[in-house]
C-alpha cells in the first residue's frame, strides 16, 4: 500500500498536470479570434504652439477619439490598454514617438467609446524640429489575457500637419 503523502503527492501532481493543459488550450484558442478594430483621431485645435525658455517646442491640441475595439476582447482578455502616439522623423531620429493620451478598457462593454480631450501628457520635442511637421497619429493597444501571451497592435492614421509658426 502507498502511504497518504505518495497518494496526495500524485494527485497534487495530476491537477497540477491538468491545469497547466487547461491554459496552454485556452491561451492556443485566442489564435482563432481574428479581432477588427476600428479607430479615427480628429485635432480639432491646435491650442499653442510654442517654443520652450530651453529651445524645445511644445504643443496642446484637442482630439476627438473614437474607437470600436470590441472584436478585441474574448472569454480570455483580462483588459487592453490603448495609447494615442504622436509619430515624426526628424534629421537626428527616424522614428520619434510622443503618448499623447492613454487608458485602460476593462470589459467589452467600455471598448467602444468616444472621448473629446487635449493631449493628457506633453508633446514635445527636443530642439525646434516640430514647425511644419507632418506627423501620424497612432493608436496602439496590448490585449492583456487572463492566460497566456501578450498581443499588442496599431492601427496608423496619417495627414497630420503642425502650424509653421508659433501661436
Amino acid at each position: 500500500m502507498h502511504s497518504f503523502g505518495y497518494r496526495a503527492n500524485a494527485l497534487i501532481t495530476f491537477a497540477v498536470t491538468i491545469l497547466a493543459l487547461m491554459c496552454a488550450i485556452a491561451s492556443l484558442s485566442d489564435n482563432l479570434n481574428s479581432p477588427s478594430p476600428s479607430s479615427q483621431v480628429q485635432v480639432l485645435n491646435i491650442n499653442w504652439f510654442q517654443k520652450q525658455p530651453n529651445g524645445n517646442d511644445e504643443v496642446s491640441m484637442t482630439l476627438n477619439i473614437s474607437a470600436d475595439l470590441q472584436s478585441m476582447f474574448t472569454w480570455n482578455t483580462k483588459q487592453v490598454f490603448v495609447f494615442i502616439a504622436a509619430e515624426y522623423e526628424t534629421p537626428k531620429n527616424a522614428l520619434n514617438q510622443v503618448s499623447l493620451w492613454d487608458g485602460i478598457i476593462p470589459s467589452k462593454e467600455h471598448a467602444k467609446f468616444w472621448i473629446h480631450t487635449t493631449n493628457k501628457y506633453r508633446f514635445t520635442d527636443q530642439g525646434s524640429n516640430l514647425r511644419g511637421k507632418e506627423f501620424n497619429l497612432t493608436l496602439h493597444w496590448h490585449v492583456m489575457p487572463k492566460t497566456g501571451k501578450m498581443f499588442a497592435d496599431k492601427i496608423v492614421m496619417s495627414g497630420f500637419r503642425l502650424p509653421d509658426e508659433y501661436r
